[in-house]
């Protein structure tokens, strides 16, 4: 993953849950499977913390993959003092659910000092084992009966729909 070598590993996790790094997102970051939306979401904010870049491209729905600008990731990422994260609503969903969203705000400072706060509703789809986000800013422009723009050769509505 992005920074893993060079990024020093923290003692507790920057998710929030007060449990150690290697016991909370770390697993996620070298590729185990998130349990539900609301770690898939935890996870993506110590990847930001940690400058795991190429682990919060992998989590985005593939579909949107290609859409993300690295770069732009990758800076703000590294340029931002990450402050905390706080999980506002996390509704249960059942083993076998497809669709899921997380409400939560994140917290972080610009080289300056200037502090902000974002507050989203994100939502999360499933793919076979695996939790994905799904990217609000890069909408997925395929019809129903296209082949999905992820490359799985199914059709878009089979696959990727939202």
């Amino acid at each position: 993953m992005q920074g893993s070598s060079s990024t020093p590993t923290p003692s507790e996790c920057p998710c929030g849950t007060g449990k150690q790094y290697h016991e909370c997102c770390q697993p996620l970051h070298t590729d185990a499977p998130a349990l539900d939306a609301e770690q898939l979401m935890r996870s993506r904010y110590s990847a930001y913390a940690l400058g795991l870049v190429d682990y919060l491209v992998s989590s985005t729905l593939p579909a949107q993959q290609s859409l993300l600008d690295y770069q732009a990731m990758a800076q703000w990422s590294s340029a931002s003092t990450w402050l905390g994260l706080d999980v506002e609503a996390a509704p249960p969903v059942d083993q076998h659910a497809q669709r899921a969203q997380v409400t939560f705000a994140a917290h972080w400072a610009d080289p300056d000092g200037q502090r902000h706060s974002h507050r989203e509703c994100s939502d999360f789809v499933r793919k076979q084992d695996r939790w994905f986000f799904i990217d609000p800013n890069h909408p997925i422009q395929a019809g129903r009966n296209d082949p999905c723009p992820c490359g799985s050769g199914k059709k878009f509505k089979q696959c990727c729909s939202l």
